[in-house]
């Protein structure tokens, strides 16, 4: 089950990296969903596009960074279990302000799991880790 969780968390951060990419050449077919440049923060607010690829990116090295902590954590594999829930509470939150700020329709469903994942940690309590694991 913790293998589980680990690959599922590391694959929850590993679709934000599609926002470091240029969007493919196609025709036709839906939009890319993981544009930075369409930001509401740029195109309402008027902050320079710049500005938010650099927060862009730094959001989502941190989401990718505690995700694969937390993942790395969940399974007991280099980083301490007892960091589980912070690296998850970070990556969590990491991940649902870059979807927030670079918001597209399609990426509803990541925020659900954002939603859940924070749930599941701040209001029920839920650790994966057993106690007897943590030592």
């Amino acid at each position: 089950m913790r293998i589980i969780l680990g690959l599922f968390l590391l694959g929850h951060a590993l679709i934000h990296t599609g926002y470091l990419s240029r969007a493919p050449a196609r025709t036709g077919g839906p939009e890319w969903p993981f544009e930075m440049s369409r930001s509401w923060l740029v195109t309402n607010v008027g902050l320079s596009p710049e500005l938010i690829r650099l927060i862009g990116t730094g959001l989502v090295a941190v989401v990718v960074a505690a995700m694969l902590g937390a993942a790395l954590a969940a399974v007991g594999i280099v980083v301490p279990q007892q960091w589980w829930r912070t690296l998850m509470l970070i990556g969590a939150t990491a991940s649902a302000a870059t979807l927030i700020v670079f918001f597209h329709p399609f990426i509803v469903l990541g925020l659900l799991i954002d939603a859940a994942l924070l749930y599941l940690v701040l209001v029920a309590g839920w650790d994966p880790i057993p106690a007897l694991a943590r030592g």
